[in-house]
């Protein structure tokens, strides 16, 4: 089974893109996950994740997700060989997204487009005192 779960935030907007011939859109982007931090006086760590997805799914992430928001991935690790200009054998690894999740972003309910403007949105997300949790 080959499958990864990633949470974070992504470090730029996604880059759109067609392939040539059957016009298949294809979305590129770098999702930044923290590693778990066990020492708080170290400072935070993260690794980034390169990710391409495929179809509806990666028009609606790249008109939808920006740099800075909050994403959730899923889907297969790829590691792919290529060999350099000086000859040299290199490796990428990625993650090829079969689904995902739209999650809060950085601004708390506004999200910014690719033009600058920005869009006011409902998280869905209600607010819980500690006195109303009946245990």
């Amino acid at each position: 089974m080959n499958r990864c779960v990633f949470v974070g935030r992504l470090t730029r907007d996604p880059e759109l893109n067609f392939l040539p011939g059957n016009g298949n859109a294809v979305c590129k982007f770098t999702l930044a996950v923290n590693r778990p931090q066990f020492d708080k006086s170290k400072p935070q760590e993260a690794d980034f994740i390169n990710c391409t997805c495929f179809g509806k799914r990666a028009e609606a992430i790249a008109n939808y997700v920006f740099k800075g928001h909050r994403f959730g991935v899923e889907g297969a690790l790829r590691i792919n060989k290529y060999v350099d200009k000086d000859g040299n054998n290199r490796w990428s690894t990625e993650i090829l997204i079969s689904d995902f999740e739209f999650m809060q972003d950085k601004t708390g309910g506004v999200a910014t487009t690719n033009n600058g403007s920005s869009v006011e949105y409902d998280e869905g997300i209600t607010e819980i005192d500690d006195g109303d949790i009946p245990f």
